[in-house]
């Protein structure tokens, strides 16, 4: 059995962006890799973050990739991600912010929060926030 890289992917707002698809497109041709995604219940509630977790593992295994996800029990995506990582399971993490300026989890500097909470190879995807698609009528 061939060895599988296995990465912790954190993301809300930008859990189903084109960006984050993309980014995790490119990863992936690098070698083998399962996804574990994470999506923390912000100020938006469980609903909100469930709904935009299963739009991300949609897309995502349309795409091919290998994933798995859930919702983080605690709403500080810092609390929710080293609730998550576990080193013996998981070689690196994605984080995925929205813009500079916009971005609230930015303002924290959560991607090198977590690489130091984790001591981890910490890679900070930007992206918009994913618009619904038009209303056909």
């Amino acid at each position: 059995m061939a060895w599988q890289t296995r990465a912790l992917v954190i993301a809300n707002r930008t859990a189903d962006s084109d960006q984050l698809l993309a980014a995790l497109e490119e990863r992936a041709r690098t070698g083998p890799i399962a996804f574990t995604f994470l999506v923390p219940c912000g100020p938006g509630g469980r609903d909100e973050a469930r709904a935009r977790l299963d739009s991300a593992i949609r897309r995502l295994r349309a795409a091919g990739l290998e994933v798995e996800g859930g919702l983080g029990p605690d709403p500080d995506p810092i609390v929710a991600a080293h609730e998550a990582w576990d080193p013996g399971a998981m070689d690196e993490i994605i984080v995925c912010t929205l813009p500079t300026g916009v971005s609230k989890w930015l303002q924290l500097d959560l991607p090198h929060r977590i690489a130091k909470l984790t001591d981890a190879p910490v890679t900070h995807v930007v992206a918009n926030e994913a618009q619904p698609a038009p209303a056909s009528g």
